[in-house]
């Protein structure tokens, strides 16, 4: 278990670090445009991402 955990940990970095590695302007102003955004908004983005992350998990593992 701990090690499917420290994998899955190794992938979200790699893929959090694509995107300011390719194109750091645009990761630059989406991080600007998220410090608008108010918490109400960011708390169900964030709720959205981990349904379908669960989602996802769940198919995969079935």
């Amino acid at each position: 278990m701990w090690q499917e955990l420290g994998l899955a940990l190794a992938l979200l970095l790699v893929l959090e670090g694509i995107f300011p590695f390719l194109n750091p302007a645009a990761f630059k102003r989406a991080q600007a445009s998220l410090m608008q955004l108010d918490d109400k908004s960011l708390r169900i983005g964030g709720l959205a991402s981990m349904l379908i992350g669960l989602a996802l998990l769940y198919l995969i593992k079935n």
